[in-house]
Formats: structure tokens, C-alpha cells, sequence
């Protein structure tokens, strides 16, 4: 009997080695866990609460404000995640988030310069009129990405860095003497309550991510962006527009970014053109290669990508909690990039 007991032990654990080294969601998963209970423990240490109603309403209450906190950047990791798979990259998103932040404040600005008041339109029709074009300029801005990268054959790196660029510096001019204050009805998209809560950045994040776990795994449009990423040419070859599906990918990144532009803009009501979107670039590519998505393209999952920015909040939360310096947070980040980059070669075992 214990010598049947000595054989079944290793082979539970031989599973869970082979997972661990060839599913990167189970490996993220397992890591995610691993995550959640030290950031319990951290928040136990640093609670005064002298029941453990009053901790687990503490604990509740943190897991909602760092879900709230890092929506846009989850949305904006929805749309990475495409990219990434299709073997690109894009580094304008933090730009883009900035433009069409501005582009939408100019819209509905309740002052003498907005442009909609200026026509006449206001209340709902005009709020809904924003929201629509909001989401087509972040749709076009990605699209010029995707003509550049798949018709003007741009490297994606060099395309997207030159529209960071580009976008960053031509709103910071546009916005220099500008100061738009946005009606109470449009804030009322992120700030409506539900339980004496701001949830809706939050509901806003479970939907896409839902969409867009569907796009991947049921639509013709996700198996090309896998198919690009694992073998272009033969993807090309069997009939697929791969320049097509390119522009595609590019354009959906950009409309995602736009609604997360929407979602802060109303959650906070203003915007730093300064420095709005700084650093999404960053935030985005690290949830999406945290959560198991090959750089090199053609592997990924959305609810890796969805666990990955949980990875990624939770440090920067627990990096807080434990009094790490500010300036060594991208430090922290940065390490964590590295270290799913190295992992990322248990796909060659």
C-alpha cells in the first residue's frame, strides 16, 4: 500500500511541474494566488481593526479601490494583448489615451470653447455625440498605426514610437492655453455608485475582457491574430489578408484606449496633459507578458492578460503597504518583465 501511495505522490506533483513549465495561465494563476495572500497578510500587519468585520470590510474595500484604480490600464492590456500576439508592439497608447482625453474634454467643455456647446448641443445628445466620436478618433489614431506598420512596412516599434511622440507633443501645444471643465452628466459614466461604490470602471473592465476573450477564441479575426503571430508567411500564403487583420489589430488597440480615456476623464473630470498616460506603455506590456503572452507572437490568452494586471497591481499595492520608495516601484516593474521574459522559455522544453 505505501509502496502504490510513494508512486501516485509523484505523480501529482510530475502534473504540476509540467504545468507549471508549459501553461503559462496556470503558472500565473499559481503566481497571482501567491500574490493575493502576501498583500492579506501585509494589509493584517498594517490593520488597526479590532474585529474581523471591520478587517474583512478594510480588505473589501482595498480590493476595490485597486480594481477601480487600474481599469484603464486593464482595458488598455485587452488591446496589447492583440498586438503582442500578432508578433507587434505598441508604445503610443499612453499617447493616444492623452489625445483622445483631450479631444473629448474640448467636445464637452461646458465653457465658451467647447466645441459641441458651440453648435448649440448639450445635455445627453451632446454627451452621446462625444462618446461616439470619441471612440472613432482612438479607432482612427490606432488605424494610422496599422497603415504605417502593415502598408507602409514600419517595424511596429518604430511606427508606434514615432505616433507617441507625434501625439504626446501636438496635444500638449493644442491644450497649453486650455482649461475645460466637463458637465456632471457625462461624469456620471465612471461615478455612478452602486452600494455607496464606484463600480463601474470596474464592470466596465469584466465586459471587455469578456468581448474580447470572445473575439480571441470564437471569431474567425482571433484565430489570423494567432495564426500572424505564430507564422506570417504561411499565414499570408494560405489566404489571409494578413495587412488587413494588422490594421485591424492596431485599430481595436486604439478604440480600447479610447474607452479607457472616457472611463478616467469622467472618473477624475480633468486631465494632466503633461503627463496623463505616462508610463501605460509600460504598465500595459508588463500584465500582458506577465500573463503569459509570448513576445515573440502567436501565444496568449485575454485571462492571462486580465491576471497579469492583477500581478501587477497587486505589487505596486503591496509595494505601498510595506513603505518601498516610490522612485523604486518601475524598479520592482521592470524586474517583473524580466523574470516573465526568462520564464517565457519553458515554451521551447
Amino acid at each position: 500500500m505505501d509502496h502504490t501511495e510513494n508512486k501516485k505522490a509523484p505523480g501529482v506533483l510530475s502534473r504540476l511541474g509540467r504545468a507549471w513549465r508549459t501553461n503559462p495561465l496556470f503558472s500565473t494563476g499559481i503566481a497571482l494566488i501567491v500574490m493575493v495572500i502576501v498583500q492579506t497578510v501585509a494589509l493584517t500587519m498594517n490593520s488597526s481593526s479590532a474585529s474581523f468585520g471591520d478587517w474583512f470590510q478594510n480588505w473589501l474595500l482595498n480590493w476595490v479601490s485597486l480594481l477601480r484604480n487600474n481599469s484603464a490600464i486593464g482595458i488598455i492590456a485587452l488591446g496589447m494583448t492583440f498586438v503582442i500576439i500578432s508578433g507587434g508592439i505598441d508604445l503610443s497608447v499612453g499617447s493616444v489615451y492623452v489625445a483622445v482625453g483631450a479631444f473629448t474634454m474640448m467636445l464637452l467643455d461646458t465653457g465658451p470653447n467647447g466645441w459641441l456647446g458651440s453648435l448649440g448641443l448639450g445635455g445627453a445628445p451632446a454627451i452621446l455625440i462625444a462618446l461616439v466620436l470619441a471612440l472613432l478618433f482612438g479607432g482612427l489614431l490606432g488605424e494610422g498605426n496599422g497603415l504605417l506598420i502593415s502598408y507602409g512596412r514600419m517595424p511596429p516599434f518604430i511606427a508606434t514610437l514615432g505616433a507617441m511622440q507625434i501625439l504626446r507633443s501636438v496635444t500638449q501645444y493644442c491644450m497649453k492655453l486650455q482649461s475645460p471643465t466637463l458637465p456632471e452628466g457625462y461624469k456620471d459614466i465612471a461615478r455612478l455608485g452602486i452600494g455607496g461604490q464606484q463600480l463601474m470602471p470596474i464592470f466596465y473592465w469584466a465586459i471587455l475582457a469578456a468581448a474580447m476573450y470572445f473575439i480571441s477564441k470564437k471569431t474567425p479575426f482571433g484565430r489570423y491574430v494567432f495564426a500572424i503571430g505564430s507564422n506570417e508567411r504561411t499565414t499570408r500564403l494560405s489566404g489571409v489578408d494578413v495587412r488587413k487583420v494588422k490594421r485591424r489589430v492596431y485599430a481595436l488597440t486604439g478604440l480600447l484606449v479610447a474607452v479607457a480615456a472616457v472611463i478616467q476623464t469622467s472618473r477624475i473630470g480633468s486631465m494632466d496633459y503633461a503627463s496623463a498616460g505616462s508610463g501605460f506603455e509600460m504598465d500595459a506590456i508588463a500584465a500582458v507578458i506577465v500573463g503569459g503572452t509570448s513576445m515573440s507572437g502567436g501565444r496568449g490568452s485575454i485571462v492571462g492578460t486580465v491576471f497579469g494586471t492583477l500581478i501587477v497591481a497587486v505589487m505596486n499595492n503591496l509595494l505601498n503597504l510595506i513603505g518601498v520608495d516610490p522612485y523604486l516601484s518601475a524598479a520592482f516593474k521592470g524586474a517583473i518583465i524580466i523574470g516573465a521574459v526568462l520564464l517565457q522559455r519553458k515554451d521551447k522544453a
